[in-house]
């Protein structure tokens, strides 16, 4: 099974982790890491590594970020940098990817991100009223 980390700015990761289980159920091997205002990416970086260090050390790790380019997205980058065979980074996380990512991740990591990153093509839509008769 692979692992997930999920990382914010903020309480956002914790907040939508513990809404993905309240939909799901309690998870195994999921946990989540917050960028706070004193933050630096090298802290963030510390922050990570000890994250990480929680899960068991045989398995794959997904981390899905907030949103590209912000400090939780530059410090992952640096962690995969460190193990890019066995730590994929997804950015843009919402509810719908992270319900998927739960229900699909006894796949391999590279199938697991190609996945994802097929079916988050769906998970923003818009709405429109039905035509009117």
């Amino acid at each position: 099974m692979i692992s997930i980390l999920v990382a914010s700015h903020g309480k956002l990761s914790e907040a939508l982790l513990n809404t993905a289980e309240m939909i799901a159920g309690k998870q195994q091997q999921v946990s989540s890491l917050a960028l706070n205002p004193k933050d630096s990416v090298s802290s963030l970086k510390d922050k990570y590594n000890k994250a990480l260090s929680v899960f068991t050390a045989h398995h794959d790790v997904l981390i899905f970020t907030d949103m590209w380019g912000g400090s939780p997205f530059e410090a992952a980058c640096k962690i995969v940098a460190d193990n890019p065979k066995h730590i994929a980074l997804i950015s843009g996380v919402n509810l719908p990817i992270l319900l998927e990512a739960f229900v699909s991740r006894n796949n391999s990591l590279d199938g697991l991100v190609k996945h994802l990153l097929t079916v988050s093509k769906s998970a923003v839509q818009q709405y429109h009223l039905p035509a009117a008769n």
